[in-house]
C-alpha cells in the first residue's frame, strides 16, 4: 500500500512511502483485538478497593439478645452482615486484574489494527518535523493543516521528542506516542493515525 508523504502545512511533499502489506494489509483477526484491549483496560485498573467483613468491623462481641422467646430470628453479634453497621458478605478485596497474552497474539492484535486503518483510509504520513519550542498553538496549527481537528488523534513518532509530546498534552482528543509505546488500545480508539516518515521503517518490523 502506498501513500503520500505530506508536510506539516498539509500539502504533498512529491514522496510517497509503502506500507507493508505484512503489517497494514492482513485479514484483521477480530478476537485478537478484543483480549489485547481487554488486556491494557485490565492493567489500567489499580484494583485497591476492600471493604470490611464482619471479623473487621469494630464492635462489641456480646450476644445481642436472648436466643429464644423474641418471636424473631436468632442473632449473636452486632457486626453480623444482616444488620445496619456490619460487616459485608464478600466485598471486594485488593487484587491485579492483569492476565497473560501471548506475544504472537499481541503482536496478531497490533497488526489487524493497523490493517482496519488502514483499510478505512484513516493513516496519514507526514515528514518528520521539530518544534522549536513546545507550544501548543503550533501543534494545533498543524493539526488544523492536515484537517484532523476536529478527529481523536493518534502521532506516531520514532522516537520521543519533548517539545512535541509538551506542545500536544494539553489538547484533547489528542495522543503522541513513540514506536515502542504503540498499543492495539491506542490505534483502535484513533480517529486518525499520523504516521512520521521516520517510523513508518519500523512499523514494517512490527
Amino acid at each position: 500500500m502506498e501513500l503520500k508523504v505530506l508536510s506539516i502545512k498539509g500539502e504533498e511533499t512529491g514522496k510517497t512511502v509503502e506500507l507493508s502489506d505484512a503489517v497494514f494489509g492482513i485479514e484483521p483477526n477480530d478476537h485478537a483485538i478484543y483480549l489485547d484491549v481487554k488486556q491494557f483496560l485490565a492493567n489500567q485498573r489499580q484494583g485497591t478497593h476492600k471493604s470490611k467483613e464482619r471479623a473487621e468491623i469494630a464492635g462489641s462481641t456480646r450476644k445481642i439478645k436472648k436466643q429464644k422467646g423474641t418471636g424473631t430470628a436468632r442473632a449473636g453479634s452486632i457486626k453480623s452482615p444482616i444488620f445496619r453497621g456490619g460487616g459485608r458478605i464478600f466485598g471486594p478485596r485488593p487484587r491485579n486484574y492483569g492476565f497473560k497474552l501471548n506475544k504472537k497474539l499481541k503482536e496478531l492484535a497490533r497488526k489487524s489494527a493497523l490493517s482496519y486503518k488502514a483499510k478505512t483510509g484513516s493513516i496519514l504520513v507526514v515528514e518528520d518535523f521539530n518544534l522549536e519550542a513546545p507550544k501548543t498553538s503550533a501543534f494545533e496549527q498543524i493539526r488544523k493543516s492536515l484537517k484532523i481537528d476536529g478527529k481523536r488523534s493518534l502521532l506516531v513518532l520514532n522516537q520521543a521528542d519533548k517539545n512535541v509530546y509538551l506542545a500536544s498534552r494539553n489538547i484533547p482528543k489528542t495522543e503522541v506516542v513513540t514506536l515502542a509505546e504503540l498499543n492495539t488500545y491506542g490505534i483502535m480508539k484513533a480517529g486518525a493515525l499520523v504516521l512520521v516518515e521516520s517510523s513508518v521503517e519500523g512499523l514494517g518490523n512490527f
